[in-house]
């Protein structure tokens, strides 16, 4: 064998490599895409059976079986159950969610990612604007089959607890998971996110105080807004607009030398190039 091969199969192999991340990377922002591009179609669908009035037979059934046969004001469950369904949608509510982001945004700014700041906040406003629009649109009266537990004052369709939670659940945690560079942590935070999101939303239509379609229509639409700001985040990052994810900061890192000392008790071609 000549003594060459290693080296070419060596340099064969890096830019092999270099085409799979590449190629990867587009799968990624494909796959992306495609995921907004369902979520869209299932919220203009859902709106589309909520104006033309088709949803309203399968919301009522879900909601009345929600609650007890004999007495339609009484929720499923014991007293602590329904307590805990109220713990829950407060999850969702504007004081906790405004809250939550100044806080993730502090952190980010501590943590010296102040652009990266800046673009949570940018998603999280836009995305309270468009579900305020949205209720304005559709202008769903509310469920007025069973007695509200929670108080309401705006229009039904979508949920805005439901939306809004996963606008800024799911979006802090696909924008912060960005900079975590343990894969285990941003599976965490992308998990807990989700998790919290689905009880936010299944806790409005418990309280009786939306329509099932409200909440996953406000599923759908918070889940594609998330995701449109990963989007932007990513080409963003290629731009160098904000800053990149963890694992492209260690690889960007410069190699670091042996302090002057050391390097003059060093052989001469071990103080020229750096250890890897």
């Amino acid at each position: 064998m000549p003594l060459h091969l290693p080296k070419k199969l060596a340099v064969f192999v890096r830019d092999d490599l270099r085409y799979w991340i590449k190629t990867r990377v587009e799968i990624t922002t494909l796959v992306a895409a495609l995921i907004v591009a369902a979520a869209v179609w299932a919220f203009v669908s859902i709106g589309g059976e909520v104006l033309e009035g088709d949803a309203k037979g399968l919301d009522t059934e879900i909601l009345l079986s929600l609650r007890s046969a004999t007495d339609p004001s009484d929720p499923l469950g014991p007293r602590w159950f329904e307590e805990f369904g109220r713990d829950m949608t407060a999850l969702g509510g504007n004081g906790v969610l405004i809250m939550l982001t100044c806080f993730v945004a502090l952190y980010l700014w501590l943590s010296d990612r102040r652009r990266s700041m800046w673009l949570v906040l940018a998603a999280i406003v836009t995305g309270l604007a468009m579900s305020q629009l949205l209720k304005w649109g559709f202008s769903r009266p509310r469920p007025d089959l069973v007695p509200h537990g929670s108080h309401v004052y705006t229009a039904s369709f979508p949920s805005g607890h439901a939306m809004m939670s996963a606008v800024t659940y799911l979006t802090l945690a696909i924008l912060v998971a960005r900079v975590q560079e343990r894969w285990t942590i941003r599976a965490l935070l992308i998990g807990v996110a989700v998790f919290l999101t689905i009880l936010v939303g299944v806790s409005r239509v418990y309280l009786g105080v939306h329509w099932p379609s409200d909440v996953l229509a406000g599923w759908t639409a918070g889940a594609a807004w998330a995701v449109i700001w990963w989007m932007v985040a990513k080409w963003l990052e290629r731009r160098g607009a904000v800053e990149p994810e963890a694992d492209h900061r260690e690889a960007a890192k410069p190699a670091t030398l042996p302090p002057a000392g050391l390097a003059r008790s060093l052989p001469a071609s071990a103080a020229r190039e750096p250890r890897p």
